[in-house]
């Protein structure tokens, strides 16, 4: 191996070890152990191949050496030329079992890696929705890139390199004592000069490539928000574009300060490591040479030597940062571990059963709930903060009651922040209650499937959220074994088949970043069409036209009365011009039911409904007589 690329190795491995002491238990050693089990045959044979492969590096200077010996003493040619084949064989097996070696890396990485982020990402699908209105999306989707990314290089890069190191550090000097043990101390004694450079100029390397790192996120946050349709619109309408441009331009500076800086270390890094290892390699040259002249020495054992020396500052490196480099890899072990050690809240029970058959009827029972502190379902790591938030959620709903028939609507109407969508979220059990309990044709939520619950119920909100995928894509969402007759049949029924139909791709044009291509009202339609798609027995809207036009609105009604007929329904509006013909109207007031009754009978009661209603619509006598 060439003095220059030892030099280089040796930076990568101080740069890229970053120290951790805390304590790892031996459960988390049997956890990663459960991990590595279904791939043990294969990490068997990974690390025997690391030794052989150690074994023939050794082998090479040593034949070398013979070479050299036998030219010197005028051997027979075909001496020379068998160990000269010899050297030529080690070194295609050594290739070879290099790219075998290679090959059972990359399956054992990417397979841990696989591994990994599968139980991490069904994991994360199994929190309650509390977890992602707290958790930073960025930090979440960091411990499935850069930490499993991170636990796999403990098995592909360190296990293997610590195995293969110290049996060729072992055999180097072995071999290196056994030629001259005056010249291996010599080496020795010069390793100091080579490894405590690579340590505290890998240390500062490794400072500045994550200041890069920083620097680099925050542009990236920067760009994603900025970018995003959203965001655009709020920079155009509210934003400085030249203070966002300043302070882009701010953060690129700095990155490029820190590459120039990077990029002069490296190199006066290595030219000076090349120099102390070509100043080592003369040492023993001199004094190998002179004992040669002695005849002390061997020439081909001189030769043997020098191409030894060369091969022993890699492993000896590597080993003095492989205790870092252990515990990096088990820090992002641990931070994997964080998130599969979060409990779900929501738990389904063992023998849980399904919705059953027929008409469904919606119960709440003196219900109780408060939204559970951050401590209960979020990490610090996540929230990027020092600490969180111990304390417990305050009461949002109280012994709240009523019952929805099967076929019945239901409207819930109320101040902002009266309660009336938490009470939506815990019919398809995104929360459980406190207290009380909510049920599903007579049978607690709590008691049923999660799937048998997704199927029954079905809701859309005042958001209509799309994936940046395409209308077919976000229609099959609801039942993806659909065909595109179906899927035509609902977009008609929520009067959307027209204009899905003169778009360039029909059913695969892409909607765009939460479907931002199409307006407001169409992209309600659109999640209407869903929600028909679905065919659930039981429909919640929530806000479903709180900010649309009054041509968008009429168009969402008249969807909506498709996707309402013949099912229970649960309504949650603001405009009480949309609820007038509900079964029964509900107030909601601080988490209780203040009033219950038809729109008639509220209005006629003069209470909190009718001044709701009031406040909405003008009473001049022009507009009496109008309504």
């Amino acid at each position: 191996m060439d003095m220059e690329v030892t030099a280089w190795n040796s930076l990568y491995h101080a740069m890229n070890a970053q120290e951790d002491r805390r304590p790892f238990s031996r459960q988390t050693l049997r956890r990663i152990g459960g991990f590595a089990r279904p791939h043990r045959r294969q990490l068997a044979w990974f690390l025997l191949l690391s030794v052989v492969t150690a074994v023939l590096a050794v082998a090479t200077p040593v034949l070398a050496g013979r070479i050299v010996d036998a030219i010197v003493h005028r051997a027979a040619a075909n001496v020379v030329v068998m160990l000269a084949v010899l050297i030529a064989v080690i070194a295609v097996v050594e290739a070879g079992l290099g790219l075998l070696n290679r090959s059972l890396s990359a399956r054992i990485g990417e397979g841990l890696i696989l591994d990994l982020r599968t139980a991490v990402f069904d994991h994360v699908q199994r929190m309650p929705v509390a977890f992602f209105t707290r958790t930073r999306t960025g930090a979440l989707v960091s411990r499935l890139n850069n930490d499993v990314i991170g636990a796999q290089r403990a098995f592909s890069d360190t296990l293997s390199g610590v195995v293969g190191n110290i049996v060729a550090l072992v055999l180097t000097l072995v071999v290196m004592i056994g030629i001259s043990w005056q010249i291996t101390l010599l080496a020795l004694l010069m390793l100091p000069v080579f490894v405590l450079p690579a340590r505290r100029m890998g240390g500062r390397l490794a400072r500045l490539e994550r200041e890069a790192a920083t620097h680099n996120a925050s542009m990236s946050t920067q760009m994603t928000e900025r970018f995003s349709a959203p965001g655009a619109t709020l920079v155009k309408l509210f934003g400085r574009p030249a203070e966002e441009s300043a302070e882009f331009a701010a953060r690129a500076r700095r990155v490029r300060d820190i590459g120039v800086r990077t990029a002069m270390v490296q190199w006066v890094f290595v030219t000076a490591l090349t120099l102390v290892s070509a100043l080592a390699l003369a040492l023993v040259y001199g004094l190998g040479g002179l004992y040669a002249l002695r005849g002390q020495l061997q020439p081909g054992a001189l030769v043997a030597l020098a191409l030894l020396l060369t091969r022993l500052y890699a492993p000896l490196t590597a080993l003095a940062s492989a205790r870092v480099e252990v515990m990096s890899a088990l820090v992002s072990f641990e931070r994997v571990f964080e998130i599969l050690d979060l409990k779900p809240l929501i738990e389904e029970k063992p023998q849980a059963q399904r919705v059953p058959e027929g008409p469904v009827a919606v119960e709440f029972d003196r219900v109780d709930f408060a939204y559970p502190s951050a401590d209960k379902v979020s990490l610090a790591s996540l929230e990027e903060v020092a600490n969180l938030d111990t304390r417990g959620g305050e009461q949002v709903l109280h012994g709240l009651s009523f019952r929805v028939e099967p076929g019945q609507m239901v409207a819930l109407v109320g101040s902002s922040g009266a309660g009336k969508s938490t009470i939506a979220q815990l019919m398809p059990r995104l929360y459980d209650v406190g207290g009380g309990a909510v049920r599903l044709s007579d049978v607690d939520v709590r008691d049923l499937t999660a799937d048998s619950i997704r199927d029954t119920l079905g809701m859309v909100t005042q958001d209509g959220h799309l994936f940046h995928e395409s209308i077919r894509s976000n229609l099959l969402l609801a039942r993806p074994q659909a065909t595109d007759e179906e899927l035509w049949e609902v977009l008609s029924r929520a009067r959307l088949a027209d204009l899905v139909a003169t778009l360039p791709d029909g059913l695969d044009t892409v909607v765009g970043e939460r479907g931002y291509r199409l307006s407001g009202g169409e992209r309600q339609r659109l999640t209407i069409a869903r929600l028909l798609l679905a065919r659930p027995r039981v429909v919640i809207l929530d806000e479903a036209t709180a900010h649309l036009d009054s041509t968008s609105e009429a168009a969402v009604q008249e969807a909506l009365g498709e996707a309402l007929a013949g099912r229970t329904a649960v309504v949650i509006a603001h405009r009480l011009s949309t609820i007038r013909a509900a079964d029964q109207i509900l107030v909601v007031e601080d988490g209780r039911i203040v009033e219950r009754g038809t729109h008639a009978d509220l209005l006629a009661a003069g209470g909190r409904y009718e001044e709701l209603y009031r406040t909405q619509f003008d009473q001049s006598p022009t507009s009496q007589v109008a309504a």
